[in-house]
């Protein structure tokens, strides 16, 4: 895509939000099925059913999508979208590259065995492998705006508030 597409699709939408922020506001949703008999559930993904389940560290056998990795898979994917997009909106010449994102878990939190064990990741790290080609000037753009705009990256780095609760049953929402 070239810099006047990217713009001629984002220049009514940035307008419109100028003028309504509420426009921007925008609510995602992921649904999951909980499987009757196994300890895994189906994630709707908008484009595919990915069968999630236990991690081979507590007991899954690897054959389904482990949660843990699918966090990671979903900050590479935005951080990678963003990067180009970037790259795109400032005529930075970018051919192929690498987003790898490593992070460390204790599973020794999630499965109770030391409750002073963290549960979750303890560290995440995303790693950039670009045309080494690129100027330093064109590559700090890339990193602090990408940095900036990731929406994963930002919501993992500053935290939000997440509640949990049950929803009423089709017999209660009535």
């Amino acid at each position: 895509m070239r810099r006047q597409e990217l713009q001629a699709l984002q220049s009514p939408l940035k307008a419109r939000y100028r003028e309504d922020a509420g426009a921007a506001v925008v609510t995602l949703r992921a649904d999951a099925d909980l499987d009757a008999t196994e300890v895994a559930c189906s994630v709707q993904t908008g484009r595919a059913l990915v069968d999630a389940g236990l991690h081979p560290a507590s007991g899954g056998d690897g054959s389904l999508a482990c949660s843990g990795d699918m966090l990671l898979q979903a900050l590479v994917a935005c951080a990678g979208v963003t990067l180009r997009s970037v790259a795109v909106n400032r005529d930075i010449s970018l051919g192929e590259g690498r987003i790898t994102a490593e992070g460390d878990l204790d599973f020794r939190g999630t499965m109770g065995v030391d409750r002073e064990a963290p549960v979750g990741f303890r560290a995440i790290r995303l790693r950039f492998e670009l045309d080494p080609e690129l100027s330093s000037e064109d590559l700090e753009t890339l990193m602090t705006l990408t940095e900036r705009y990731c929406v994963v990256y930002q919501t993992l780095a500053g935290g939000v508030p997440v509640t949990i609760g049950n929803a009423p049953g089709p017999a209660e929402a009535t």
